[in-house]
């Protein structure tokens, strides 16, 4: 069975490992995203690429990256929070550098076309990918093809606003990611900045504390106007939710019961899953993506 190494390239790190040709991943890690210095990112990148070709017979490298990313060419005229990336072509410089051929699609492409491949979207030609994470993403898919846009910006919902505010807030990136939640609750704790504090500690604190609870309310009805705004515009079979915290249990049914909320959601809504993949979709939709260009 053909093997290809993947790549899933994030704000904090980068995931990667060997897929297989019916999706099946062989064997996987991380690193780190050096997220500013072009050419560490690159060394980390072919140092991965070389340790596993050393092992493994491959076919080729198929990479999800964040940002505006021209599939056909590997440009990435945004590459989201990995700004070494802008404006650069990460596809002619790998192909420069090691033996493979090498193609790349959007992140948020990339976990819609796990999905569609063997995920909870098979079958279906028409339903959006909504992925909650350091930001909002996601994909597209209309008549079983992605929709990029016209300047490959399709599916890019974490800039979609949902209300009035302070300038720049009102976008779903600032109020509905899982970053924006934190944010939220480190202003309200009046914990610094520079802290870590991870989602899990704030949902466990929301089930003995009214204010937290609130919070997390008010972050699930702004993903819920988001979710209805899709659902309005494109009338999709589905919507699949993703990023890291579509694993938590019962966060389905707390955003549809925001949705339920909604005065016209009975006349308009549509079903709401959890996306199969998790965090293993955007290799395995990059890998599927290689496979079909």
């Amino acid at each position: 069975m053909k093997k290809y190494i993947a790549f899933d390239v994030g704000g904090t790190k980068v995931k990667h490992g060997i897929v297989l040709e019916d999706g099946t991943i062989l064997s996987k890690g991380s690193y780190p995203t050096v997220c500013e210095d072009l050419e560490v990112f690159l060394v980390d990148m072919v140092k991965t690429i070389t340790e596993y070709r050393e092992e493994h017979e491959v076919e080729g490298v198929a990479i999800s990256l964040p940002g505006f990313i021209n599939p056909s060419t590997g440009f990435s005229e945004k590459a989201g929070a990995v700004i070494a990336l802008d404006g650069k072509n990460l596809k002619e410089l790998l192909e420069a550098m090691v033996p493979l051929r090498v193609e790349i699609e959007n992140d948020g492409n990339c976990s819609a076309l796990a999905e569609k491949w063997s995920g909870n979207a098979v079958g279906c030609e028409d339903f959006i990918c909504f992925t909650i994470g350091t930001g909002i993403g996601g994909g597209i898919i209309v008549n079983g093809q992605v929709v990029h846009g016209h300047t490959f910006r399709g599916g890019e919902f974490g800039f979609m606003l949902t209300e009035v505010g302070e300038k720049g807030k009102g976008m779903l990136h600032t109020s509905a990611s899982t970053a924006s939640l934190i944010n939220r609750y480190k202003t309200l704790k009046g914990i610094e900045k520079d802290v870590t504090v991870e989602g899990e500690e704030i949902f466990s604190e929301a089930l003995g504390n009214k204010e937290v609870e609130q919070l997390i309310n008010e972050w699930l009805q702004r993903i819920g106007y988001g979710l209805f705004n899709l659902a309005v515009t494109l009338n999709p079979q589905k919507i699949l939710i993703g990023g890291g915290v579509s694993a938590r249990e019962g966060l389905i049914e707390q955003i549809q019961e925001k949705l339920e909320e909604l005065e016209w959601w009975q006349f308009l809504k549509v079903e709401i899953a959890p996306c199969k993949h998790r965090n293993d979709a955007g290799m395995i939709g990059a890998v599927y993506h290689f496979m079909n260009k």
